[in-house]
């Protein structure tokens, strides 16, 4: 099965059919780690029940298939997806209760997992640690309740599956919105390469065997023949990326970002896309002059930031991951993987491009807003809005009523973002995840605990950190979130409200680095 690593496999081959609360526990060692809430123990039924609902039901199906989509110009890709690219938008109204079975009609097995929603433990899906994956030809059914509004989306937790067509939008609706708006605007982000230079799985593969030599990130002294574009320069290899004696297809050299603080990414992808379409030919979002538009943007890239911008406009921002922020104004937003922004805009007449910059690797996205008559700008064309105020998350502020309150940490853990790309060695506090053994080494918690992870980037690469099941607060003052952009060499400190029982996932949501093992478990003790 190529989605899964070799411990999967072998996890597999040592009887992932059982419950899951009896396997993690004869794949651990119980006299390191002490006994842990189950994933669908009566804490976690507990607290799903505190949140309620309205009592009303949303089914839907989420259909896994493998399909040849079309990503304009000409462009065709075989790849894997949910029935369309992006899958379609799954919309509830907070508070209720989204039923959405998964037909896996793959040829290997997956899941779904419900990115950025506090929803009970057993429907995070994430094998092994939660569920198992839903072998190819079956199904299953994933029941909670969708109790805070705001901007989600879901995609497999299998692998470098993420890397495919496999992601969709889920929008939870506030029945009391606050927010003024005419129209709203989904825009989902993404790097490509599945069905064109290959698949994840290959990609992973050759990254996997790491630069050779060295002992940190991207070590640019030693890659001659490569410009700081990535590009090949004239007289040397024509493959582009390709280290010095070993032929590339995937692995990019030489992409760098003030704004991440070096190193930018290590995938080389053909295309990025503005939903499922390639630059040179865009979706084109029409409306009218003085309409007010809210965006909601998700990057579900595998491998990069990306500065967006809208030309001859500037943005509000008015929520991050889901939760409300202070309003303020920027020319750019800089969306690392897992993030996501909302942001109103008012229309201007003509023909604008919304530009995705793939920060770092000199290529973009678009796509195009029409609100008159006019020509479209060249796919060339970048908006001098990129260069304008580009704000960081950190400096945004939590809105009072989502402000966590003032309290000290009862319990702190400082987690060292560790490895590079010389040995591919991506781990947390040096200890790749093993997934054979999920619940060794936990980053134990409490109920009832103000818990503050800080991450310490000790690598030469930034890392946006994700944390399963719960949103955290940026430092004492900064937004709530549940993906943050961590560069190298800078620690941050993040806190949240142990109130969500169970056992979740924090990992880089950069798809290679957290395959390749940098991820961890928070996990509550029984």
């Amino acid at each position: 099965m190529p989605e899964f690593t070799v411990n999967r496999r072998s996890l597999l081959r040592a009887g992932l059919g059982a419950v899951g609360a009896g396997l993690l526990a004869a794949c651990s060692d119980a006299a390191a780690t002490p006994p842990l809430v189950d994933p669908s123990g009566g804490p976690v039924a507990d607290a799903e029940a505190k949140r309620g609902g309205t009592g009303k039901e949303r089914p839907v199906t989420v259909t896994a298939t493998a399909q040849a989509v079309d990503l304009g110009g000409g462009t065709t890709a075989a790849t894997w997806t949910f029935g369309a690219l992006p899958g379609p938008a799954i919309r509830t109204t907070a508070g209720d209760t989204l039923v959405a079975t998964l037909d896996n009609r793959l040829p290997v097995a997956t899941s779904l997992h419900w990115h950025g929603l506090a929803l009970r433990n057993d429907m995070d899906g994430v094998p092994p640690v939660t569920m198992r994956p839903v072998a190819a030809g079956d199904s299953h059914t994933y029941r909670f309740v969708t109790d805070r509004p705001g901007t989600y989306w879901f995609h497999p937790h299998v692998g470098v599956q993420l890397d495919r067509g496999l992601y969709a939008p889920l929008i939870v609706e506030d029945p009391r919105e606050p927010l003024g708006y005419d129209e709203e605007w989904v825009v989902v982000l993404d790097d490509w390469l599945d069905g064109l230079t290959g698949t994840p799985d290959q990609a992973f593969t050759e990254l996997r065997k790491g630069m050779g030599g060295g002992s940190g990130g991207h070590d640019m002294s030693g890659m001659s023949g490569h410009d700081m574009g990535g590009h090949a320069m004239p007289g040397t290899d024509a493959d582009a990326g390709a280290p010095a004696g070993r032929p590339s297809s995937f692995m990019l050299m030489g992409a760098t970002s003030d704004l991440l603080g070096g190193d930018a990414g290590d995938v080389r992808y053909p295309h990025h896309l503005v939903n499922g379409r390639i630059a040179a030919d865009p979706e084109v979002y029409r409306s009218r002059p003085g309409r007010r538009v809210r965006l909601r943007i998700v990057n579900a890239g595998g491998d990069t930031a990306y500065r967006l911008a809208l030309g001859g406009h500037k943005l509000t921002v008015t929520h991050t991951d889901g939760y409300p922020v202070v309003h303020e104004e920027v020319d750019a937003l800089l969306i690392g993987m897992g993030e996501r922004y909302d942001a109103l805009v008012t229309l201007q007449d003509g023909v604008f491009p919304l530009t995705a910059l793939a920060e770092g690797k000199d290529a973009a996205g678009r796509a195009l807003v029409r609100t008159g008559t006019g020509e479209a700008p060249a796919e060339t064309v970048r908006p001098a809005e990129l260069n304008g105020r580009i704000l960081a998350s950190s400096e945004l502020r939590a809105a009072d009523e989502v402000r966590l309150p003032a309290r000290t940490p009862e319990r702190t853990h400082r987690i060292e973002l560790t490895g590079g790309m010389a040995r591919y060695d991506w781990a947390l506090n040096g200890r790749p995840f093993d997934m054979a053994r999920p619940t060794d080494h936990p980053f134990l918690v409490g109920g009832g605990e103000r818990v503050r992870l800080e991450f310490v980037n000790r690598t030469e690469m930034w890392h946006p950190m994700h944390l399963h099941g719960h949103t955290f607060q940026v430092g004492e003052q900064g937004p709530r979130k549940d993906t943050v952009i961590v560069l190298p060499g800078r620690t941050v400190a993040c806190d949240f409200d142990a109130d969500n029982p169970g056992q979740w996932m924090t990992h880089c949501h950069n798809a290679y680095h957290g395959e390749a093992g940098m991820m961890g478990l928070v996990a509550y003790r029984a």
